[in-house]
């Protein structure tokens, strides 16, 4: 008669069978995004969905403005601050993650290296790091779940890009920590992709997953068969992405601008520009760009698409070389794939798609929304982590981005763990000693592809002590590298005739130490109420302060509408208002905004008269016709 053998994870003991229906578990996938971010579940009819804010907006903004007092302010709001407040809104951090200050560009923001070399970011009176940061992100989308889902969340499956190392996957992890996220797992963003294509179509074969997002780019080749998602080769650029675009067309805009040392506030003002026109060039041949010079004179152009591409061309090009390194690695050619999947809302451009249809020799799959598919795969691969589905009708099997391996004499690079190699995973290697009588042997981690150790980067160091004297080469040194589902890795070293052995848990340079973490956690648990409170006032009155500068703007363009007296009442209300964001009522503050709105009502119908007028002027209906 045949039985099933219940097995655990190794070092734990098997759970004892409990007859009783298990509760469906509140989990969620994560897409923490360089551009925007997103939150998805799997409902009860086994549907994954993103879930939207109040306004319905599924896409919360990857940017955090930090005012001087009170918390942090995410997502549109924040967004509509980076031009008045440029140094102070942090947008893109994801590229930051996990980075040093010699590895970023500081594209006009205050940087500096942290105590763990991470490098840390000036924003609201105050250093802080891109783990901070991040989950101030992540915190704000797991409100939303929570009040989506109907109470707290058990954990989240959260995407990193496929080509992130083990410091910027540490980096990921710690931020989830922060923001009080359980991580059942960290997924590679092509193959959460994939896992929600492949369920979703039912498709099956060898699939290429060309990802393009905002900050980082990823091409993975995966195999789909009966439930089963391999990942044969991964590759990409973790510094190019859609951002570059919008640099790249920024850099244009204030070079015709005569801006040769742009400030912070003319930097987020042309990237925003940029950013704007390259989405209006998605779906039209031309894009209209206005933006303001620093003595006050308008910019404006027109740019085609045409040109567009031309500017950008070595940008697409440069996907293409990880893409056939990739299909090299994992033996497959063109006429093997199925098909090739585009994921990130960078692929939305045109010449992107044309790219891909002549790198690949097909036209790619589009029949998904680039920009949710990735959350909504995390989802269904947190319903199959927390148990909420009947069947384990799906395996997930990823590899590891970069190959793993030890510093040997000379400062070569032995290679134990090769890129691509299938996750969890378990290798081994034997080493001896260098001298005579050697007693200890320091253990040096590093993660590249490179010959040389500082060609790579470096993950962890280590001394193995008590080793007995003997002669060179006697010693047999067995050097075990495991690396988890979420591709973070332990090393240990065991000394064979002794059983004397050290290991380590690596933890890279650039992440926080477990201490800061516990402080920051500590911190955040006994001012939790008071910082909720904070945050309401400081997001009053950065409302407060956008309608005040949005009436200036008005005022300064259409001043001569008003007489003395409308002027007078409108000046009263303004500094009502300022009074009242000196204070510390946020009710106060949000009444006075709706007592300036009512006073200026009539000031904004006068200029929508004004304005229509003036279109009229010297022309006839049939001119609109």
């Amino acid at each position: 008669m045949d039985v099933l053998l219940d097995i655990a994870e190794p070092g734990t003991a098997p759970k004892p069978h409990d007859p009783r229906p298990r509760e469906r578990r509140r989990v969620v996938g994560i897409d923490l995004g360089t551009t925007f971010s997103l939150v998805a579940a799997v409902d009860l009819q086994g549907k994954p969905a993103c879930m939207p804010d109040s306004a319905g907006s599924v896409s919360l903004p990857s940017i955090v403005h930090y005012p001087g007092v009170g918390g942090a302010v995410v997502g549109q709001v924040a967004r509509d601050l980076a031009i008045t407040h440029p140094q102070d809104t942090i947008a893109s951090v994801k590229r930051f993650m996990g980075r040093g200050l010699t590895d970023v560009a500081a594209g006009g923001y205050r940087l500096r290296a942290g105590s763990g070399g991470m490098v840390q970011i000036l924003a609201g009176e105050r250093w802080r790091s891109p783990v901070e940061i991040s989950a101030n992100i992540l915190d704000e989308l797991k409100k939303r779940a929570e009040e989506a889902l109907g109470g707290p969340l058990h954990g989240a499956v959260v995407t990193v890009p496929a080509y992130f190392d083990d410091a910027q996957r540490q980096a990921t992890k710690d931020a989830c920590l922060l923001a009080g996220l359980e991580v059942l797992r960290l997924v590679n963003e092509p193959t959460a992709a994939a896992l929600a294509y492949g369920l979703d179509r039912g498709r099956e074969g060898i699939y290429a997953v060309y990802d393009l997002g905002g900050g980082t780019f990823d091409i993975s080749i995966l195999k789909l068969a009966r439930g089963v998602f391999q990942v044969l080769a991964t590759g990409g650029n973790s510094a190019l992405g859609g951002d570059d675009f919008d640099h790249r067309l920024a850099e244009l805009f204030l070079k015709e601008m005569g801006i040769a040392q742009p400030t912070p506030g003319d930097l987020h003002a042309a990237r925003r520009a940029a950013r704007q026109a390259k989405e209006g060039l998605t779906t039209s041949a031309t894009a209209s760009v206005r933006l303001d010079r620093p003595d006050g004179s308008p910019y404006q152009r027109e740019i085609d698409r045409a040109a567009f591409d031309v500017l950008t061309q070595d940008l697409v090009r440069a996907t293409g070389a990880p893409c056939r390194r990739a299909l090299k690695d994992a033996g497959v050619t063109l006429e093997e794939l199925q098909g090739v999947v585009l994921v990130g809302g960078s692929t939305r451009m045109p010449a992107v798609r044309v790219f891909v249809a002549d790198l690949f020799k097909r036209e790619p799959l589009v029949d998904l929304d680039p920009d949710q598919v990735v959350a909504l795969g995390a989802a269904i691969q947190a319903d199959v982590l927390a148990g909420n589905r009947r069947t384990d009708d799906l395996l997930l099997l990823d590899v590891t981005p970069l190959s793993l391996g030890l510093e040997t004499m000379g400062g070569l690079v032995e290679k134990v763990v090769p890129r691509n190699s299938p996750i969890p995973t378990a290798r081994a290697q034997d080493f001896t000693t260098f001298k005579d009588g050697q007693g200890a042997m320091a253990i040096h981690v590093v993660q590249g592809e490179r010959e040389m150790v500082d060609q790579c980067r470096s993950l962890a160091r280590f001394e193995l002590r008590g080793i007995p004297p003997m002669v060179a080469g006697a010693a047999r040194i067995r050097v075990t590298f495991q690396v988890d589902a979420d591709g973070l890795l332990t090393v240990s070293a065991r000394e064979q005739t002794t059983g004397v052995e050290q290991s380590v848990a690596v933890k890279p340079t650039y992440g926080l130490g477990d201490g800061e973490i516990e402080r920051m956690l500590r911190a955040a648990l006994e001012h939790g109420a008071a910082d909720l409170d904070r945050r309401h006032l400081q997001e009053a009155r950065v409302e407060a302060e956008r309608v005040l500068h949005a009436l200036l703007s008005a005022l300064a363009a259409d001043r001569s509408l008003l007489n003395a007296d409308e002027m007078a009442t409108i000046e009263a209300a303004m500094t009502i208002l300022r009074g009242a964001m000196a204070g510390d009522d946020q009710r106060a503050i949000q009444e006075k905004i709706q007592e300036l709105d009512r006073a200026t009502t009539f000031f904004a119908q006068r200029r929508m008269d004004h304005n229509i007028r003036n279109v009229m002027t010297g022309r006839q209906l049939t001119d609109f016709e």
